[in-house]
């Protein structure tokens, strides 16, 4: 549930802090007053696609922030678990997402402080709020909505994405299938060299990390003459010469016990001595320790040569790098399976066929599931058309048997008649704008009670609703805006033009504009019963505001 939005030099909002609750909130406001600013913010927040010229006229930058409760929205906590970032919330579960938008065009997200990619920020979201705007209406007439809206409904939504997903399955075999049989001769040859070849590189048996050894190795035996050479001339300098470090650091040492009788302050150089001449000690034995097991070794060397050799001619052979024999030994065992398979036309065949039963038990339980769905939601959308004026108007679902898809065994389509004694058409075809809003309301309405997303945002769907209409809108907003279970509290935000709906709202929200200092500058204020009556009276009357607007306006609030 939204908890708080925070607005900072965003547009023509210089700053915002507002407090929102469960239930219904209608937010009102002169045309062009900003309303809309709200829900571009909000959505910005939510990780919506940013566009240039957000922030406000000299300003270096826009900040949005959204606090959330999510301690019952177990889609989000889940999200969160995946993306590992769960360990960022606090014991009241609350959820802040952050946006900075700057003038240059970029832009920053963060959840919970955290850095975030904006692709994040959107996953995320769409689990938060849904913002249905008169956009979401025109989405109604496709398709993909319609059988989403469906699935939804009948809680087949995860049923379908199996069905999904075996589809999926099913068809890469049978694109295999049919690639076996098309290039079965090709397959062949291609199988009978890949088989040469895994012999070599197999017989080969170079790891990825050898290579590196390898060379490393035979650096170390082509310079084995230097390298002992050098080593005993170290030791010489160190240990083993009369004018060696070691025994000029022991006169040093000696000097230094001297002198420390006459001046105690020298003890701190002797005792920095001694620890160099410690370090020498060990330097010079493990020099000593290195000779004594290094050995000239012109067996190995030449066997590594021939190692080394061969290595290179085969990756040219394969026109590879040397460190790339071992993945292309790992590809080409790949290969040679499916090559394999390819050519056993009886495996390929019987997997193909248990991919595709597979596929069809699960479509056929989705198939009867959106039938019976289809009857509850036909009947269900149909009796609150009765509400919203479209008297013996009538929803169907219609189911029309389709080949199989990803999507399933059926077509699914919305069809719709306006009223009685009319055959139902495409919903695409009869509905007007004003229908289809109130047919849109009415799905929301029937489907709201499978949602899991507790917060939803109507941006001026009420367009074209006017009269007794407007005020059954308004009780179905209020409809979904409440519930008995406290657990499953729902939020509805709407935007309105419409004295009728603003008036059922538990809560009541005003953006005006005014202009401060040349500026244009946006504000959003809670309103109290007092200040409530004339909001709705200006939405009643207009500019000149009566009385009698006044009494009517307090007439519908206390209705």
């Amino acid at each position: 549930m939204l908890q708080s939005l925070s607005i900072r030099d965003f547009v023509i909002v210089s700053q915002l802090d507002l407090d929102f609750q469960a239930g219904f909130t209608v937010l009102t406001g002169e045309t062009g007053a900003g309303k809309s600013i709200l829900i571009d913010a909000l959505s910005l927040a939510l990780g919506a696609r940013g566009e240039g010229g957000v922030t406000r006229v000299g300003s270096e930058k826009a900040e949005i922030s959204a606090i959330f409760n999510i301690s019952n929205n177990l889609l989000a906590k889940n999200w969160l678990t995946d993306a590992e970032m769960d360990a960022e919330m606090d014991a009241e579960d609350e959820l802040i997402l952050r946006r900075v938008m700057y003038t240059d065009g970029r832009s920053r997200a963060f959840i919970n402080g955290l850095t975030v990619t904006v692709g994040q920020l959107k996953e995320l979201g769409e689990l938060l709020v849904d913002i249905y705007s008169q956009n979401a209406h025109h989405s109604l007439l496709k398709s993909a909505t319609q059988r989403e809206i469906l699935d939804q409904f009948g809680e087949l939504s995860e049923l379908a994405a199996q069905v999904s997903s075996h589809y999926k399955s099913w068809h890469h075999l049978h694109v295999q299938r049919v690639e076996a049989e098309k290039h079965a001769s090709e397959y062949a040859n291609e199988l009978a060299e890949l088989r040469d070849q895994i012999r070599e590189l197999s017989h080969l048996a170079i790891s990825p990390a050898e290579w590196d050894d390898l060379q490393q190795e035979h650096l170390r035996l082509s310079n084995g003459a230097s390298l002992i050479t050098g080593g005993e001339e170290c030791r010489e300098l160190l240990s083993e010469g009369e004018l060696s470090a070691l025994r000029m650091l022991s006169q040093v040492q000696h000097k230094l016990q001297n002198l420390q009788e006459f001046d105690e302050s020298l003890k701190e150089a002797a005792e920095t001595l001694d620890s160099a001449i410690i370090q020498l000690e060990e330097a010079d034995r493990f020099l000593n320790r290195y000779l004594q097991k290094t050995d000239l070794d012109p067996a190995g060397l030449a066997e590594l040569d021939t190692r080394i050799q061969t290595i290179h001619s085969t990756s040219r052979k394969y026109r590879v790098q040397p460190e790339e024999l071992a993945d292309l030994l790992a590809k080409s065992q790949a290969r040679m399976g499916e090559l394999e398979l390819f050519a056993n036309d009886g495996e390929l065949a019987k997997q193909e066929a248990e991919a595709l039963a597979s596929y069809m038990q699960l479509a056929e339980k989705l198939s009867a599931g959106r039938k019976s769905a289809a009857a509850k939601l036909s009947t269900q959308i149909s009796a609150e058309m009765q509400r919203l004026s479209l008297s013996g108007g009538k929803f169907q679902v219609q189911l029309t048997p389709n080949a199989p898809s990803s999507n399933g065994l059926e077509q699914i389509e919305f069809l719709v008649a306006g009223h009685a004694g009319v055959e139902a058409r495409p919903l695409s075809k009869v509905a007007s704008g004003g229908e289809l809003s109130r047919i849109s309301l009415a799905i929301r309405v029937v489907t709201a009670q499978k949602q899991s997303i507790p917060t939803m945002i109507f941006d001026e769907v009420d367009v074209g609703i006017g009269g007794g209409v407007a005020e059954v809108v308004g009780q179905l907003l209020k409809q979904l805006g409440s519930h008995n279970d406290t657990k499953l509290q729902r939020q509805v935000l709407v935007i309105t033009h419409l004295p009728q709906v603003a008036a059922q709202g538990k809560y009541h929200l005003r953006v005006s504009k005014s202009l401060v200092n040349q500026q244009t500058l946006s504000t959003i204020e809670v309103l109290d019963e007092t200040v409530r009556i004339e909001e709705v009276a200006r939405m009643l009357g207009g500019i000149e505001i009566t009385e009698t607007t006044r009494q009517h306006a307090k007439e519908m609030l206390a209705r």
